[in-house]
C-alpha cells in the first residue's frame, strides 16, 4: 500500500491497516475493470459511455481501472465500522490512498505478477466462516450486506482480496531488494532532532515451556485404518473422495470445498510432508496414509495443470485419552514446582521439557513475529498473551494453563517474564533493530514513491471533477 507520511521516522500507521482490513467488505464495483485496451483519445468516451451510469458517476480512470465517488463513500464508511478514526481523513486523501491501490493493480496485472487462486478462496472462506459466526449465520450475513446470495457475496469477497493481494504483491516487488546498511541506521538516527526522538513503550521479553499430551499408538492406528478405509471405498467402490472430505475431514479450511487445494512448485505451500507425497502422485492417484504435524492425511490428485497441482485431502487426528492428557498436567505441574524451589532455572527447565522446538532452546524466549527480536511492547501484546502475564512480576512463573492450537487441540504452558523495560526515549544501542525497522521503512517508502511518481507519467490517469482540486502529493494530474 502506498501511504504520505510526513513523520514517517516516529510514526506507525495503525489505521491504514484497520484501512486494509476494512477493505475487505466493500463492494467490488470499485474494483471495475475496463476489458479493452484503448488508445488515450478513446478512453474519454470510455468513460463517457459505461452504460448509464452518470458521467459524475466516475471520478477517476487509472490504467485498466476505474474509482467510482461512492467508493470513496464507501471506504470511510467501513472504516468506521472497523472502529478506525476518519476525522484527520479528507476526501481528497481517502480519493488519494484509491489511486495508489489501482495505479498498483494496474502495473501488477502489466507485470504478469499472478496471485494465487487457492489461497485467495482459502482466505475468503476462513474470513466469511469468521463473520457468519460473528453475525449467527452466513444467511443473515448475506442479508447484512445486501446481497442476493452467498454465491455473490463470496464472488466479491474473492474479487477484493485478489485485487489487494495483488497491490501488496506489486509494492513488495519494488522494496523486496532493498536494505539498510549499519551506517545508514546511525545517519537515520543521527538525522532526528533531540525533542523528536521516538518514545517507545513498555517492553517485556517473555519466556514459556510447552507441554503437549502424546497420542497413543493405538489412536494413531484407529485413525489410519479409518482413512484405509475411506481409500479403499473410493478406489474399490467408486465412492466420491469429495464427499468423504466433506463429511469427515478435520481441516475446517479445506472441508467445506471437500478438501481441495491447488500446490504450486514454484511456491511453497502446506506442510513439506504434504508437498512431497502431493507431488509425487499421479493424476486420479489416491495416496497412502501419511503423518504430518496436523494429523493424518490421504491425498487425491486430480489435475496437473504445467506448475499446479489440484489436490483433495482428508485429515484426521488420532484422539488424546484422558491419561496422555492427566500425564502431561502431572509433568508441567512438577516441572513448575522444581522452578520455584531453585531446582532448575526456567532455561534450564525449558531445554529439558518442553514440547515447543523453536523456543525450547532458547531459554524458552518467545520471538515477536513483527520484530523477530525478543521484546513485546506491552501496548501491542497480543490480548492472550496479554492477559497471561499482566500481573506477573519480573522473574515470576505464571499458573499452569490450558491451551489449544491449530496443530494440537491440548497443551499445557507455563510463562515468565524475563526482562522488563520500562518506556522510554530511543537510545541507538539499547533499540537499534527498532532503529533499523524505521531507518528502513523511511527507504522503502522513498523507493515506493519514485516508483510511482515514474509509473504516474507513464500510465493513462483521468481525475473528474471536484477531484482535480485536490491538493495530491503525488502528480496525478500529470502538471510539468
Amino acid at each position: 500500500m502506498l501511504l504520505r507520511t510526513d513523520n514517517l521516522k516516529f510514526m506507525n500507521k495503525d489505521i491504514w491497516l484497520s484501512f486494509v482490513t476494512s477493505l475487505l467488505l466493500i463492494t467490488a464495483s470499485a474494483q471495475e475493470i475496463i476489458q479493452d485496451e484503448k488508445p488515450e483519445e478513446e478512453k474519454d468516451s470510455i468513460v463517457e459511455s459505461k452504460g448509464r451510469n452518470k458521467i459524475d458517476g466516475v471520478a477517476a480512470v487509472i490504467g485498466d481501472f476505474v474509482v467510482l465517488e461512492s467508493d470513496i463513500d464507501r471506504q470511510f464508511e467501513m472504516l468506521e465500522a472497523s472502529g478506525a478514526s476518519t476525522k484527520d481523513i479528507t476526501r481528497c486523501q481517502m480519493f488519494g490512498k484509491l489511486l495508489e491501490d489501482k495505479l498498483l493493480q494496474h502495473h501488477a496485472i502489466q507485470d504478469s505478477i499472478v496471485v494465487n487462486d487457492a489461497e485467495i478462496r482459502a482466505n475468503v472462506n476462513a474470513q466469511l466462516n469468521a463473520f457468519a459466526q460473528q453475525i449467527g449465520s452466513m444467511e443473515k450475513l448475506v442479508a447484512y450486506y445486501k446481497k442476493e446470495s452467498e454465491e455473490q457475496l463470496r464472488d466479491e469477497m474473492y474479487e477484493l482480496n485478489k485485487n489487494n493481494r495483488m497491490s501488496a504483491m506489486m509494492q513488495q516487488s519494488v522494496v523486496d531488494e532493498i536494505e539498510v546498511t549499519p551506517e545508514e541506521v546511525r545517519q537515520f538516527f543521527n538525522s532526528i532532532p533531540k525533542d523528536e526522538l521516538p518514545l517507545f513503550g513498555t517492553e517485556l521479553k517473555v519466556a514459556q515451556i510447552v507441554v503437549i499430551p502424546e497420542t497413543t499408538e493405538d489412536e494413531k492406528q484407529k485413525v489410519i485404518d479409518r482413512l484405509n478405509e475411506f481409500r479403499a471405498d473410493v478406489l474399490d467402490n467408486g465412492a466420491s473422495f469429495t464427499v468423504k472430505a466433506t463429511l469427515y475431514s478435520e481441516d475446517t479450511g479445506s472441508k467445506p470445498q471437500g478438501g481441495k487445494y491447488t500446490l504450486n512448485r514454484t511456491r511453497p505451500q502446506m506442510v513439506k510432508e504434504f508437498r512431497d507425497v502431493a507431488f509425487s502422485l499421479q493424476e486420479g492417484e489416491i495416496s497412502e496414509p501419511f503423518e504430518s504435524d496436523f494429523g493424518y492425511h490421504i491425498i487425491l490428485l486430480e489435475k496437473i495443470r504445467g506448475q499446479e497441482y489440484d489436490v483433495r485431502h482428508i485429515l484426521l487426528r488420532p484422539k488424546l485419552t484422558q491419561k496422555a492428557i492427566d500425564d502431561a498436567k502431572t509433568e508441567i505441574d512438577n516441572v513448575r514446582q522444581k522452578i520455584i524451589d531453585g531446582e532448575l532455572t526456567f532455561a534450564e527447565a525449558a531445554r529439558e521439557v518442553s514440547d515447543e522446538e523453536e523456543t525450547k532452546y532458547e531459554g524458552g524466549l518467545l520471538i515477536n513475529p513483527e520484530t523477530q527480536d525478543y521484546s513485546f511492547e506491552l501496548t501491542k501484546m497480543e490480548p492472550e498473551l496479554y492477559s497471561q502475564i499482566q500481573d506477573l512480576d519480573e522473574n515470576e512463573v505464571s499458573l499452569v494453563f490450558k491451551d489449544s492450537d491449530r496443530i494440537n487441540e491440548t497443551k499445557f504452558k507455563i510463562l515468565m517474564v524475563t526482562d522488563r523495560q520500562d518506556e522510554h526515549i530511543a537510545d541507538f544501542a539499547k533499540d537499534y533493530l527498532k532503529i533499523k525497522s524505521l531507518a528502513l521503512q523511511e527507504k522503502q517508502l522513498k523507493a515506493i514513491e519514485k516508483w510511482q511518481n515514474e509509473k504516474i507519467m507513464e500510465t493513462f490517469i483521468k481525475i473528474n471533477g471536484e477531484h482535480r482540486d485536490c491538493d495530491f502529493n503525488s502528480n496525478w494530474l500529470k502538471k510539468q
